[in-house]
């Protein structure tokens, strides 16, 4: 018989990783409201005068829809604690902040909150021992 047992993820770990999946799958929801918002009514944000990523809203908002039904798949994924998911939240939480940067002008508040909750699931994904490993 072996000496060696088998590191297990303490509850915090795995609460990160819950906390982090069940905010993904809201980001997707919102993201995906706040882009429907900008494709059915063109007029709803106010476009700020000389920014320098002038886009059509209507542009955004096709982003933040496809990008916000991504985000929610991924979610769920991360949620069955699935590694490849942990990879693949990471890279759309980063796509998110992005897409948010971008959108600063049009809504200031929302997307620098947007930036803050992707920052957040990037942090709870990154702790270690928490994806991919045996639950308890």
């Amino acid at each position: 018989m072996s000496d060696y047992t088998a590191a297990r993820p303490s509850g915090w770990v795995i609460g990160g990783v819950t906390f982090a999946s069940t905010i993904m799958i809201l980001i997707g929801i919102f993201q995906a409201f706040a882009g429907l918002e900008a494709i059915i009514d063109d007029d709803f944000y106010v476009v700020t005068q000389n920014y320098a990523f002038d886009l059509d809203t209507t542009a955004y908002g096709w982003i933040h829809l496809i990008l916000g039904i991504v985000i929610v798949c991924a979610g769920f994924a991360l949620w069955a604690r699935k590694t490849w998911a942990a990879i693949v939240a990471i890279f759309l939480a980063m796509l998110s902040a992005i897409a948010n940067f971008f959108f600063i002008p049009y809504y200031p508040f929302w997307s620098i909150l947007m930036i803050a909750l992707a920052i957040w699931v990037i942090w709870a994904i990154t702790r270690p021992g928490g994806v991919g490993e045996e639950r308890i």
